[in-house]
């Protein structure tokens, strides 16, 4: 049976109740489910005006049209979604007898498939039929080298340097989120695509047309939110490294800056700097005087970042209340221990507000009104001790259906805190993010990664995808964070050429945990090698620093695109496809990006190269920033690579002049 109630289309057949409207430009929300499933949670997506849509109702058919998007369901449910121009976009894959298209088969599929789960809710999967030319990016950050995600099979679910954000962007032209933050898997196959949530009330998705991939993108970001705009200290260079013991060591490395004369925005201090975790304030036998430090910080023109941990140690002073009031997460079975490092802790629960509430009060009285206003949200996946999902429980519900949210609520826990007292340009330091996190300051970077070159292509494919998948603020730790050491060679080299690429980032951060560790006097957990710019020798120095100024002389522009990601979405970093999707070899394996529109950075992620190939989108001409040469676009150039040089190449009449990187390039 189908009608409409307001601007929505809705099917009624044994039990599923299946509502279609319009939401948001050239854009509609799909869900369905059984009574007594509540289609009231909007997870990713923002609250929408009701908008009027085109409905169309046959006796074996319906439509419904919002602007470029319609949606067609058969009688027997199954749907299907074109443009305005009738291109098929996306089809339900559907193989039972009774099919009357070209697909009658005895295999009994359903496009749509509920599992019941017994005594609880469901298992979920949904099928669409595949377009084997098709590629598609986005869906966050992988561990994985491959731009096209076209064959891949990807989990839902966060784990560390790993975050879920299911939205993807099609060169069909469309983009389509997974609204469901239940645990899952997805497959891109050749010849199928399916979603698939372990435990779920019921479907959500949302889907868009556009005729280029800005469109998508900004359709998307109208409906899910935009970030911030970034203040002056995210255009600039951030200090930090595993970890600053004391008040001492970390202003004499702020001094030796300012004392060099290079150029410092953030300086950060990381964990196990607190009492206890879950205490959420600085220890004063190490850090007697923040006060004192964040105002000598400040009039050196350096912004102080600490590191926030959701761990509630089982012996901290706020356990007990926070255990009785709720604000911890449950387990299932066994013992409530949620992860083991320098202690049995217990995450706090982001998704309660009480506890995003009472956690953000004490970080306020404790950090907030001493001066602290940039926050590094660790373990936001959270990162268990074993990843047994089904094993744990939120406010809002079992981690099997709701687990993916934790990280958008632990960055609006701090956002809105801040908010609350005036503050706008909001950034959170955050190692994971789900869709909709951006609208909460989320600058997320790739978690605890391995030091080397092919961890940093990695990365490089990492970021791109995460910017197609709507969250603009992304970095890394350049070098890597783990397995480091600073007397190796091919580590040496794969520092430079990531200082480079991170110059080239969004956010422009020097971290990891370098070897060989350094024995602590203070009695403190772990501390790596010295990490400063000037810890590597004065050669590295003098490269580093070219690097640091070019970034610097980068301001204007980085601001403008930053500007761009607040207003409208578009992202810092994008693939190559963003700019030209026209040109089919710009939706390829391509290990080079467009920062904005003018910009193509190549970066060097191979050991011991000199050169490398460069693609160059047709439609206009590109100057070589270290030769001055120009080249047509539509074809690849051997691009000079010597260690001091990243290959960079200029739009024809874009706004940046190649003087801009005259303090890397001679001539």
């Amino acid at each position: 049976m189908f009608y409409c109630k307001n601007s929505c289309l809705i099917r009624e057949y044994d039990g599923e109740i299946l509502r279609i409207e319009p939401w948001g430009q050239n854009a509609l929300r799909v869900r369905s489910g059984f009574p007594p499933f509540e289609q009231g949670e909007d997870y990713a997506l923002l609250p929408v005006a009701e908008q009027a849509s085109g409905i169309h109702i046959q006796t074996d058919y319906a439509t419904i049209c919002n602007g470029n998007i319609q949606a067609r369901v058969t009688a027997d449910g199954r749907l299907e979604f074109r443009n305005a121009a009738g291109k098929l976009l996306l089809k339900e894959y559907v193989r039972t007898r009774d099919d009357t298209t070209q697909f009658c088969s005895a295999l009994g599929i359903p496009g749509r498939q509920y599992k019941p789960i017994i005594g609880g809710d469901y298992a979920l999967m949904v099928r669409f039929e595949s377009d084997p030319n098709e590629k598609l990016s986005g869906m966050g950050q992988y561990q994985q080298a491959f731009m096209d995600l076209k064959g891949c099979t990807l989990e839902l679910a966060h784990r560390n340097s790993q975050a879920s954000v299911p939205f993807v962007v099609s060169s069909l032209g469309y983009g389509f989120l997974w609204n469901n933050p239940a645990i899952g898997q997805v497959t891109f196959g050749k010849n199928i695509t399916q979603w698939r949530a372990e435990s779920t009330k019921g479907m959500d998705y949302w889907i868009t047309a556009g005729d280029t991939p800005a469109d998508i993108m900004h359709q998307y970001c109208a409906v899910t939110g935009t970030v911030p705009m970034m203040p002056e200290y995210g255009l600039g260079f951030w200090q930090c490294k595993l970890r600053y013991r004391n008040q001492e060591e970390l202003l004499k490395v702020a001094r030796e800056y300012k004392r060099r004369n290079l150029p410092l925005d953030v300086i950060v201090i990381d964990f196990f700097h607190w009492t206890k975790q879950g205490e959420w304030e600085f220890d004063k036998q190490f850090w007697p005087d923040p006060p004192t430090m964040i105002r000598e910080l400040r009039d050196m023109g350096i912004k102080l970042m600490v590191s926030i941990w959701p761990t509630v140690d089982k012996t901290s002073k706020y356990y007990d209340e926070m255990k009785e009031k709720g604000y911890l997460v449950k387990t299932e079975r066994g013992i409530r221990t949620t992860m083991e490092f320098f202690g049995n802790t217990v995450f706090f629960d982001a998704t309660n507000p009480g506890a995003q509430q009472y956690v953000w009060d004490i970080v306020k009285r404790n950090y907030y009104d001493a001066g602290v206003e940039l926050f590094w949200l660790d373990e936001a996946e959270p990162e268990y001790g074993v990843y047994d999902f089904e094993n744990y429980r939120y406010h809002v519900g079992p981690n099997l259906q709701k687990g993916n949210i934790y990280p958008l609520c632990y960055s609006k826990a701090f956002y809105d805190g801040m908010r609350k007292e005036g503050k706008e340009e909001i950034v959170n330091l955050v190692r994971c993010a789900w869709a909709g996190s951006q609208r909460y300051g989320a600058l997320v970077w790739s978690g605890d990664i391995h030091s080397g070159f092919s961890s940093m292509r990695s990365q490089l494919y990492a970021g791109l995808h995460m910017a197609m998948a709507g969250i603009p603020w992304w970095t890394t730790d350049i070098g890597g964070f783990q397995g480091g050491n600073v007397h190796d060679k091919t580590f040496r080299e794969c520092l430079l050429r990531w200082f480079a690429y991170g110059a080239f980032c969004p956010v422009f951060r020097l971290h990891g945990d370098r070897d060989p560790h350094v024995p602590d006097e203070f009695g403190g957990p772990l501390t790596g090698a010295d990490n400063e710019v000037w810890s590597f020798g004065d050669e590295f120095l003098e490269i580093f620093e070219k690097y640091m100024q070019t970034r610097e002389r980068l301001r204007p522009y980085l601001r403008e695109l930053m500007h761009k990601a607040h207003t409208d979405g578009d992202p810092v970093m994008r693939p190559l496809f963003y700019n030209y999707p026209d040109d089919p070899n710009a939706w390829g394996e391509l290990d080079a990006y467009m920062l904005g529109d003018d910009l193509l950075v190549a970066p060097v992620v191979e050991e011991g190269v000199t050169s490398r190939a460069v693609y160059l989108p047709a439609g206009t001409r590109w100057q070589e920033v270290s030769t001055g040469k120009w080249y047509d676009g539509g074809m690849a150039v051997q691009a000079a690579a010597e260690l001091d040089t990243i290959p960079l190449f200029l739009r024809e009449n874009g706004s940046l002049q190649r003087s801009v990187f005259s303090l890397l390039f001679k001539g």
